[in-house]
Formats: C-alpha cells, sequence, structure tokens
C-alpha cells in the first residue's frame, strides 16, 4: 500500500475541541497522518514507546523495508563499477535515485548534480578536504553549526586561511543579519596567482540544536561577497521544503535517515557543477580515477560525481533514498510541516508554563519560545524549585523508564551549547587547564548547568499523545522535587578561536 492510499480518506474530528485543538486547528487537516502512523509506524504504539528525537534520526515505515526486501530479494545486484549484468543493474538504480534527489529539491541537472555520502557529515567532509583554500583566504562560519561543520576550519588552518565565526546575536540564540554582513564584507588578503574568491560561508538552514531557522536569504548576501555556500540542510529538510533551483547554494549536505529513517549510512552533497569544478581532492581511491599508475606516480580522476563517490557506493541502498523520497512527496511535505510546527507550539508553550509549586519555572528553553522561523527542535534546561537546573543523565534515565525516546547532553553543536549556557573563553581555558582526562570531566569543569540540555523533537510519526505523555513525566516526576545529586553529562565543548584579519 502507498502513502497516498493511506491518505485518500481523512478521518473526521469529534464534536468536543480540545484546548490543543482551539490552540491549533490546523493539525484536524493533518489528521491522516494518525492512520498513517497506525498503518506504518505501529510499532511505535505496540511497544508502548514515545519518540521524540527526530532530529536526531526519523523512523522508517513498514513499507519502505518490504520495499527493500522485494527489491533485493528479486533480482541480482553487484558492485557497479563494472559493466556486467548486476552491476549494470545496481548503476541504473544509482543513476535512478541520483536523478530523483534532483526534482525533489527543484535542482536542474543541468547546473546540480548529486555526490551520495555516507551522510551528511562525509558531504560537509568532501567540501572541506577538497575546498581550495589559501593563505589569506576566508572560512567564515556561524557559532551555531554541527561539529561536522565545525571541523573543516582544520582543513582551512592546514591551508592557512582565516577561520571567523559569526557569533549569536540575540538572547533566543539567533544569528544577526548585520553580523553576518560584517563578517563577509571583511576583506581577505589575496594570495598572488589565486583565483579572487573570498572563501566559504557555511551555516545551517536550520539548528540541530535550538530549532532556529536561519535566514536563507544569506545565500544570496554571500554570493554577492564572493563566496561559495555550504548549506548544511540535514535539520532543515524532514519538514521543510528546499527549493535549490532559487537559494542555489554551491554545496548542500543532508542525511537520509533523518528525512525518512531508512537507509541509514546514505547522505547526499548536492552540488552546483561549477562550484564542484573548484574543489582540488587531496587524494584518489577505489571507484575515483579513470587512470593511475604505480611505476609513474599517476593518477587522473574521473570526471563529475565519480571523481567524489570514493570506494564502492552503498548499491543495495541508494535505491532505497528514491523510495523514501516518493513516499515523502506522496504524503506531502506540507502536511508533515503542519503537523509538526502544531505539535511544536503546543509543546513549546506546555514546557514555558510548567510551574514548581512556589511559582518557580521549571524549564528554561534554549532557543526560540514560539514557532516563527524555527522547527520542530525544543531544547530546554529542567529546573528544580531553588532554579537549579537538573542533571540531564537523570532526566534521560526516567524518560526510558517511562518509555520516551529524547536526546540529551549539546548535540554536536559546541557554539549553541556555550551560548545556551553563557561559557565564557575564561570558562573554556580552566576547563583545559585542570587535567581533565574525559569529556565528562571537561564538560563539570567548564561549568555546564546539569550537563547539557534536553532535546525533544517531533516529526512525521509524531502525534498529540506523544508530547502530552513527555509533559506528564515531567510535570509528575519533577514537580516540587529537588535531586539529591548532579553530575554532568559528557558534552563537548568548544569557543571560536579569535578573528585574525
Amino acid at each position: 500500500m502507498t502513502a497516498a492510499s493511506m491518505l485518500a480518506e481523512r478521518p473526521a474530528g469529534g464534536p468536543e475541541v480540545s484546548a490543543f485543538e482551539a490552540a491549533y486547528p490546523g493539525y484536524l487537516a493533518t489528521a491522516a497522518l494518525d492512520e498513517l502512523r497506525a498503518a506504518e509506524y505501529g510499532y511505535l504504539d505496540e511497544a508502548g514507546h514515545a519518540y521524540l528525537d527526530y532530529t536526531g534520526a526519523a523512523l522508517p515505515a513498514r513499507a519502505q523495508l518490504e520495499a527493500h526486501a522485494r527489491r533485493v530479494s528479486g533480482r541480482c545486484f553487484g558492485n557497479p563499477h563494472s559493466e556486467n549484468p548486476a552491476s549494470a543493474a545496481s548503476t541504473e538504480l544509482i543513476e535512478s535515485a541520483r536523478r530523483a534527489v534532483l526534482r525533489h529539491f527543484g535542482a536542474p541537472p543541468d547546473e546540480y548534480t548529486v555526490i551520495f555520502t555516507p551522510n551528511a557529515s562525509g558531504a560537509c567532509r568532501l567540501v572541506g578536504e577538497a575546498y581550495p583554500f589559501g593563505r589569506g583566504g576566508r572560512f567564515v562560519l556561524t557559532g551555531d553549526n554541527h561539529n561536522s561543520v565545525h571541523g573543516i576550519r582544520e582543513f582551512a588552518r592546514a591551508r592557512r586561511a582565516v577561520t571567523e565565526y559569526v557569533p549569536f546575536g540575540t538572547a533566543d540564540l539567533r544569528v544577526d543579519d548585520d553580523a553576518v554582513l560584517a563578517a563577509l564584507r571583511r576583506r581577505p588578503r589575496w594570495r598572488a596567482g589565486r583565483p579572487r574568491r573570498r572563501g566559504l560561508f557555511a551555516f545551517p538552514a536550520q539548528s540541530n540544536f535550538t530549532g532556529v531557522q536561519h535566514q536563507l536569504s544569506w545565500i544570496d548576501l554571500a554570493h554577492e561577497h564572493g563566496y561559495d555556500v555550504l548549506l548544511d540542510a540535514a535539520a532543515y529538510v524532514p519538514a521543510n521544503r528546499l527549493d535549490l533551483s532559487a537559494l542555489r547554494p554551491d554545496y548542500a549536505a543532508v542525511s537520509w535517515y533523518k528525512v525518512f529513517g531508512y537507509p541509514t549510512g546514505v547522505g547526499c552533497l548536492i552540488a552546483r557543477r561549477e562550484a564542484l569544478a573548484r574543489l582540488e581532492r587531496p587524494w584518489f581511491a577505489g571507484g575515483t580515477i579513470s587512470a593511475v599508475s604505480v611505476l609513474a606516480g599517476w593518477h587522473v580522476l574521473a570526471g563529475g560525481e565519480a571523481g567524489l563517490e570514493d570506494g564502492t557506493p552503498s548499491f543495495l541502498h541508494i535505491p532505497d533514498v528514491q523510495f523514501g523520497l516518493s513516499w515523502v512527496s506522496e504524503i506531502g511535505i506540507e502536511l508533515i510541516h503542519e503537523r509538526v510546527m502544531c505539535l511544536t507550539g503546543w509543546l513549546l508553550s506546555r514546557v514555558a508554563g510548567l510551574r514548581h509549586g512556589n511559582g518557580s519555572p521549571m524549564a528554561r528553553i534554549h532557543g526560540p519560545a514560539g514557532t516563527r522561523r524555527r522547527g520542530g527542535t525544543v531544547a530546554f534546561s529542567l529546573l528544580d524549585p531553588r532554579g537549579e537546573a537538573i542533571d540531564v543523565r537523570m532526566v534521560e534515565r526516567d524518560m526510558a523508564a517511562a518509555g520516551i525516546s529524547v536526546r540529551t547532553g549539546c548535540f554536536c553543536n559546541p557554539g549553541a551549547a556555550e551560548a545556551a549556557f553563557g561559557l565564557t573563553r575564561a570558562d573554556i581555558a580552566r576547563a583545559r587547564g585542570s587535567n581533565a582526562r574525559t569529556a565528562e570531566e571537561f564538560a563539570a569543569r567548564a561549568g555546564i548547568p546539569g550537563g547539557g540540555a534536553i532535546r525533544a523533537s517531533v516529526g512525521l510519526s509524531s502525534n498529540l499523545a506523544d508530547v502530552d505523555r513527555f509533559l506528564a513525566v515531567l510535570e509528575t516526576t519533577y514537580r516540587d522535587r529537588i535531586p539529591a545529586a548532579r553530575a554532568a553529562l559528557p558534552c563537548a565543548v568548544m569557543v571560536p578561536p579569535a578573528r585574525k584579519d
């Protein structure tokens, strides 16, 4: 059965209207997703599981797994780097999936191509290690980024480029447009003989920590100032439409398990062909060369995407991407978006409204308190009646006992963590000088309250019962409770280096 057939009949709501439905009437239009959940994600309710970690990974529909089993059991597929029938069969499906990705993002095939990678991190590394950084060039990025983007600064440093962070500018952990403009306007020191491009600008379409959706207009702004743009789209695309024909980033990174749960181990770098030609690969691997010699110490990289897809691609799983895209398309990204935003708004308002008996708030939200320009990721600290942060390991343990999956810590986003918890360079210096041997010790000495944040995130198969169950456990377990002990959770943090111009 397809997603379209399940969504054809939409159940009617009852005569009574709850407070939630009154506040978010658009949720009623997404009622068909409850039918889809029962049919395709029924393993959640069968196991009594409330899953609220969609920013970590989406969940697979049973139809996706069944389609994979039918395909691999019905035909012979082999390593695609050959002309034999099994290889040709794999190549055909991989190329079909490549075209499907371009269609999904509205990317013109004459302008864009798709490179399959293990995940979004692999896509970011591919750009970082091959980008033509040089002395005087610049790598500009927002403080709000995943570690896979922060790590590119090491490639920039190795090539003596300048790294500059654009800081957070508001209490709700957004980045100011003016700060982005100021960073992009700063002039690089040109190196003789290098192309007169200022460098690379990188930012996430949506923060994986706070859910903030950053301004996609920054792409045009960066282009106007001579920068290539790497857009981390991993947290954004599961519930939002991304039109590359209108936005035109040079590079966009995606992990497919975050969109539809299956397959894992497959991501994409979607790149403009012009920008792809600027990359200078520092090595070669099986499948990436058209000619190579041991005797002469010489090689020629294959053209296009073939020169960047190292080794044997995941040929039994890449075709599952096309099925997943079809699945999401039949459901409708707008329908998914509506449900996610209704549940997010309810979660935000309810968490913000939690109170202890003495009237003090039970939570402090990190990021926007409303749904404007944000996604379905809610991060917060849980507070005891004295206003002190509760150890997030305790919360994760109690949630697990209740059959609820949430995530705690700093979520591989050190910049957002540092801003959320008000860390300073002195805090990091103290932790670095303390001979801390583990991430846990380092975090404790840096002074992260409660060891990090609690992150609840909703997605395609979420429903109101999941959110209300989570809220009920928070209130019944922690209202008026003063925990006996606290400890820090492992959480890698760092302060951006000083700007050097």
